[in-house]
């Protein structure tokens, strides 16, 4: 059976704090390379929009928690450049982590367990990658990633006790690491598949505490290492069957400020399961459906910086084409695991039952 390429529909992979569009830990993109794949000259600029809601019910005072989560965009852009008949480069930006967590609420609030808590996180990242190309069926990657990220935390409420009102300050700091991987394809089904593994990047960001003021400390933080699987292959004329699995440790990013002296964060590491159709209806349109589930390992007891255990997402995308051009639209609805929040990992103060998310997202190409 023979069948025509046809990439990958959906727009942009939409993830997020504490669940993988949600995904496990601070992921929001699955820090993709597809692009790479692009036959000869391409470039790209997405721009993505999630906003979800996550209310819950305060277990110290039995009182609504008001929506704890907040929105984020997710700009991004690429571009690859065949080199040789054998050797390609790709540059790709994206904002592959973030946190938008808070209890609304006064800081230091005596009302509620949880309110005034805050987390907030921001990155930039770029990324570097050549791609040898043995044949046509075999191939490898490699490249260099280089990240910047910034944030800052505030625990407030009566579940804090004496660290009531505590707040961080994370000066943007930079670091780098490194991806290798591998993919075998056989272009007469449109059948690929490439492993991906990303390494871990240190942090070492200056730190401003309120409960030592005027003191600049250091606090050491690592992003999970990762394992992108992504697969395709022609099943019918015009059809492909996707699928992508990605686990990612996120265990490692512990962050442990000088005065405070405790982890915030305490992340569980997660595996990611995608599964979809892309059709091709004529030349010029094209759409797909997929699946995703995000398993995060560990029990639903999670930081209130993070009140999300998995997430269960349906995508429809829509692609349109002609000529040298490409424009992506698409949606996803994502429902929320159920959580537990209790800081410290100690008693349970707020629990989340019915928390989802809306993403869309657009995203142009260009080939010259």
């Amino acid at each position: 059976m023979k069948t025509s390429t046809l990439g990958v529909v959906a727009p942009v992979t939409f993830l997020q704090f504490a669940s993988s569009a949600w995904a496990a830990g601070l992921d929001r993109t699955n820090q993709p390379i597809g692009i790479l794949f692009e036959e000869g000259n391409y470039v790209e600029f997405s721009f993505g929009r999630t906003d979800p809601t996550g209310h819950g019910v305060d277990t110290g005072f039995n009182t609504d928690t008001g929506d704890v989560l907040g929105g984020f965009n997710l700009p991004g852009a690429g571009i690859k450049l065949q080199l040789t008949d054998k050797l390609s480069a790709a540059l790709i930006y994206d904002k592959p982590w973030g946190a938008n967590t808070a209890f609304p609420g006064a800081v230091g609030d005596t009302t509620s367990m949880l309110g005034g808590t805050r987390a907030f996180a921001e990155s930039d990242a770029l990324t570097g990658i050549l791609r040898y190309k043995f044949n046509e069926t075999w191939s490898v990657h490699g490249g260099l990633r280089y990240q910047e990220i910034a944030g800052n935390i505030t625990l407030s409420g009566l579940a804090y006790g004496p660290a009531n009102g505590y707040d961080v300050a994370l000066e943007r700091d930079g670091g780098t690491g490194w991806l290798v991987g591998g993919a075998y394809e056989r272009p007469e089904i449109a059948m690929r598949l490439a492993v991906t593994y990303n390494s871990e990047v240190d942090h070492n960001f200056r730190s401003h505490e309120n409960i030592a003021p005027g003191v600049t400390s250091i606090t050491e933080a690592t992003t999970a290492q990762s394992l992108n699987v992504d697969f395709q292959t022609g099943i019918a004329p015009k059809t492909l069957l996707l699928a992508n699995i990605r686990w990612a440790d996120h265990t490692v990013t512990d962050l442990v400020p000088a005065a405070l002296g405790s982890d915030l964060i305490n992340l569980d590491d997660a595996v990611t399961y995608s599964i979809g159709l892309a059709h091709r209806f004529n030349q010029h349109w094209a759409g797909s459906v997929s699946f995703a589930y995000d398993d995060v390992h560990g029990d639903d007891v999670v930081s209130p910086l993070s009140p999300v255990h998995g997430y269960r997402a349906i995508t429809l995308g829509l692609r349109y084409e002609k000529d040298n051009m490409r424009i992506s639209g698409g949606i996803r609805y994502s429902k929320l695991g159920d959580a537990l929040a209790a800081p410290g990992g100690g008693a349970v103060r707020a629990r989340f039952d019915d928390s989802d998310a809306v993403s869309v997202g657009v995203k142009v190409g260009f080939s010259f």
